[in-house]
């Protein structure tokens, strides 16, 4: 649907919110049957090795730097899933789904949960089809399965995604609360710098200083001045 996304996905402020986009065709299209929803009994798609959880006291969102690669965190070897998001954080629709995928490590302790600026990660967003933002790809090992195409991003459309995929339920007695607003995924538009345009403003200022400081020597450059001058 138009005007659910942002994009393009490893552009800078300059194209957010003011240049929205709808999310182009999934590269893993799902047939209309196995479309986000309840709507029945279905086989999970994707078998995924649940995580033991053993130790852990605390189940959060990972964000990725922008020094970590993804394919770092992904073990081909394993048939572990994971839920990656590609998101910005000038986009307004990245901002208002990140409370609700925040509280998803509560709801799905046994898998893991990923996020990456996608601005910040270009290679990554093209090699997984990231045109646009939010971007969701459920990943079995290293190799991306699903792709979440759901207009309405919220905890329960997530939760019905994923269980939809896996087979896997979903906590009961999860909700997002005042601390998923809070992070670790923020929920409020951060604005960045149009490098672009801030390189513009500085190389017309440096020629025009330069312009003004050298004006004589660009005199000589003007055919028929070397006359007047020598008159």
């Amino acid at each position: 649907a138009a005007g659910d996304a942002c994009g393009p996905a490893g552009s800078g402020p300059a194209a957010g919110p003011g240049r929205e986009q709808p999310v182009l065709e999934p590269v893993l299209p799902a047939p209309a049957e196995e479309q986000n929803g309840t709507d029945g009994a279905k086989a999970p798609k994707v078998s995924c090795e649940e995580r033991n959880t053993t130790g852990i006291d605390r189940f959060t969102l990972q964000i990725l730097n922008v020094s970590q690669d993804l394919m770092e965190f992904l073990n081909p070897n394993s048939s572990d899933c994971t839920l990656v998001l590609f998101y910005t954080p000038w986009c307004r629709f990245s901002a208002s789904l990140a409370p609700h995928f925040n509280s998803l490590p509560r709801a799905f302790p046994t898998l893991r949960f990923l996020a990456l600026d996608a601005s910040q990660h270009s290679s990554l967003s093209t090699r997984f089809g990231t045109v646009a933002v939010p971007n969701i790809l459920l990943f079995q090992g290293a190799k991306p399965m699903a792709r979440f195409n759901h207009t309405d991003r919220t905890l329960e459309t997530l939760k019905d995604f994923i269980f939809n995929q896996t087979g896997i339920e979903a906590k009961s007695d999860v909700a997002v609360t005042e601390e998923d607003w809070e992070g670790p995924l923020p929920s409020i538009l951060t604005k960045g710098i149009d490098w672009l345009l801030l390189f513009s403003v500085l190389f017309l200022a440096a020629f025009v200083m330069y312009a003004t400081v050298r004006t004589e020597s660009i005199r000589w450059l003007i055919p028929g001045q070397e006359h007047e001058h020598q008159e």
